[in-house]
This record gives C-alpha cells, structure tokens and sequence, in this order.
C-alpha cells in the first residue's frame, strides 16, 4: 500500500478537494489536521454564508488574482467554477448566485458545506488523523517517503500534498507551519504579508467617524511608480482608519508598497456624480433653497454626522446659510467631496487578513501538475503557495482548483 499513498496536510478547502481527487483514483489517502475538526477556516468564509466561489470563467478568474495570476492556467481550466458548481449541487448542497457572480449555498450556511466533505471522506475511506502536526517531510534521494509526525510516529507514502494554508486567521489553525517544512527541502518562501485586510490612516479625525458607512466611493492610489490603483464599493470608517470591501480590494494591491512607506488615498465620496453635476447641485441649491444652512442640505449627500466632522476639517460654518457659502469654500467643497484626500500608513496585522499574500515560490512548482520541481512526489495546493486574488469567492476557487490539480496528479 506504502506505494500507492498519499499524504495530505491540511484538511481545509484545498486539502479536502485533493484528499477527495486521490481517493477517487484508488489512492489510498491519509488526511492530517492539526484541528479537532476539518474545514475551520471555511466556517467563517462569506461572514459563515461560505462564499463558494464566482462564476466567472478562467480568464476572468485570473484577472482578479493580484499575485501569479497566469500560474493558475492549468488548474483553473482543469476544475473551473462551473464544474465546482456542479460538483457540489451534485452532492446535496444547492447553491444560488448573489451581486458580483458570488456564490453561496441556498441554505446560507457554512456548515452544510463541510458536511459534504464530512460525508466525501467517509464514502472514499480516507483516513483522517486529526490534531496532529507534521514534524518533517520525509525524502530520500529527492524523493518522497513520508511524513514523521510531532509524537515521532513515522508515516509512509510515496506523495505528499501540503495544504496547510497561511497565516491569516491563525486562530483557525493558519500558522504558516507548512513554510519551515518546505523550506527545509530547499523550497523558497516569499515574504507572507496580509492581503484582504483593513488600511491604517495617519490623519487622527478620521478616527472620530468610527462606525459611519459610505455606501459607495471610488478610491484611487497613486504608487511609488506613478502607476494608479483604482476600487470601488462601500467604506466604513474604523478607529483605526479604514476597512469594507473596497478597502481589503485596495489592501490586495498595496501591501507591497504600505510596507516600505505612506500611500496617499483620492477618495471620490461620491462617484455617481459628475464634478459638474455637483456644482449644478450646489448652484440650485443657493439659488432655490439659499436660506437653508450648508450642512443640512449637504446631509441630502451623505451622512449627517460625516458632513458635521468634514465641515470641522474644512473649517467651514455649518450653521451659515447656503447663500453665505463663499465660492472658495463652496469649490474647497466640491474638491474634497470628489477628492478627499489621506494618508494610509500600513495595513493592519496579518492575523486580521483574509488571506495571506506571499508563500511558497511559484518557480518551484509545475503548473500543470501541482508538483515540486525540486523534490519528486511534493505537491502543493492552495493558500501555502504565493497566490492571492481579490474577494469575491475567487480565493476559495484557486484553492479547490488548485487541490483537485495536485490530487489527479499525486
């Protein structure tokens, strides 16, 4: 049996969706989980709705992954969304399609995911060690033999595919324990750092407007090489700076950057509208309505308690009528609300991050087969690797696309 076993590390999305592709080959699978429990991380996933993945088609898929997009080629053509899709409703769970193409369970539960992987791993009889931990890989003349376990229990096999994730969440079992056990067979590790994570801003009244929400601004960022960034979508105000879904976008591109130094943030508070049809705005709002004050006919815009801090900023009487609203400050105005301007500093901790950028170097492994190029019967599959994607279901996708490559080929 020794040579027809595979050994998997990690028993989340990527490791699971491999554990199963061997099983369902006749391999004779064994599954290590440091957890009491499979599937940890993907509980929590989509808020605990499990965003599944995105129906967008490969192309598009590696559009949205910011790091070693064209690397994926092979493993996304080989289990697209669709087919996962297919996959998954086929086994009991049906799914639904929300904003964006992102894809959840009709039951909004996390749950009922894992329990298809529950129910896959009893029907294809994999055995599962759970909290346990990997001492070292085990190679003999740059082959696989094995694993030994941290209790010195020595396990056979002829592949191992190491799945063990990140280090973000490291509170779900993500604690980059698969980086030393690659490295020590000459693997190379890419400085993790944290993707999908809130952006820290250096101007202190910002922290004042913890909790108010923008439902939709436009944010552009010019880098170090004048190359700009743009992302759309809702903001919330934090008391550290900024987070929601246009910032952790945001964060995918910047950590390389917000490492090193400051990025100045363009925030258009009000993209829907063009700088001409706001100045329309406040034009007829003079002329019809003059003996209104500024900050309630400014609250037409955006949130009141936004509008009285921005008008404190700005230095501008809230309380004065809107015909008393000199041009200066009535173009200072226009310019802020278009282009607000801050600092952001750094991003927040990798354990606040989704997903981890950085990892395992994409160099070393074979695209179309998940494998090592260094050590034969090594293969590796999802966050481990140095990949990252936007949000949107797009990272879950990479890891079961990614698992189920290595599986068919281990």
């Amino acid at each position: 049996m020794i040579n027809n076993t595979v050994i998997v590390l990690g028993g989340g999305p990527s490791g699971l969706m491999a554990a199963c592709t061997a099983a369902s080959l006749n391999k004779n699978v064994i599954l290590i989980e440091k957890n009491k429990e499979i599937g940890k991380k993907l509980l929590i996933t989509g808020g605990g709705r499990c965003n599944i993945t995105n129906i967008a088609n490969p192309d598009e898929m590696m559009k949205k992954t910011v790091t070693n997009g064209k690397f994926l080629y092979n493993a996304l053509n080989s289990l697209n969304s669709q087919d996962l899709m297919e996959f998954i409703e086929s086994k009991g769970v049906p799914l639904k399609v929300e904003e964006g193409g992102k894809v959840f369970p009709i039951s909004n539960l996390a749950r009922d995911v894992i329990s298809l992987w529950e129910t896959l791993l009893e029907h294809y009889k994999i055995q599962v060690i759970y909290g346990t931990t990997v001492k070292k890989i085990i190679v003999e003349d740059e082959r696989i033999e094995g694993v030994e376990l941290h209790n010195n229990k020595v396990i056979k096999g002829s592949s191992v595919i190491v799945a063990t994730g990140g280090v973000s969440y490291p509170a779900t079992g993500s604690t980059g324990d698969g980086y030393s056990l690659v490295e020590a067979l000459g693997h190379h590790i890419v400085q993790p750092k944290p993707s999908l994570v809130p952006i820290a801003i250096s101007e202190e009244w910002i922290k004042e407007l913890m909790g108010i929400s923008l439902e939709k601004v436009k944010i552009t960022a010019t880098t170090i090489k004048n190359k700009k960034i743009s992302t759309e979508g809702p903001l919330i105000f934090t008391h550290f700076g900024l987070s929601g879904p246009t910032i952790l976008e945001m964060s995918a591109y910047l950590n390389q950057y917000l490492i090193e130094k400051s990025v100045k943030l363009r925030i258009d508070l009000l993209p829907e509208l063009s700088i001409e049809n706001l100045e329309q705005f406040f034009l007829t709002a003079i002329k019809d309505s003059g003996n209104k004050i500024i900050r309630t006919t400014l609250n037409q815009l955006l949130p009141k308690n936004f509008i009285a801090k921005l008008l404190q900023v700005l230095n501008i009487d809230g309380e004065l009528q809107m015909n008393q609203l000199t041009k200066k400050n009535r173009n200072l105005l226009q310019q802020t609300l278009k282009g607000m301007e801050l600092t952001a500093s750094g991003l927040r901790s990798i354990k606040e991050a989704i997903i981890t950028s950085g990892g395992v170097s994409v160099k070393e492994i074979n695209p179309k087969t998940m494998e090592s190029k260094i050590i034969k019967g090594l293969y590796f599959c999802g966050e481990i690797l140095d990949i990252d994607a936007l949000t949107g279901g797009y990272n879950l996708q990479i890891a079961f696309s990614t698992g189920y490559l290595s599986g068919l080929n281990a």
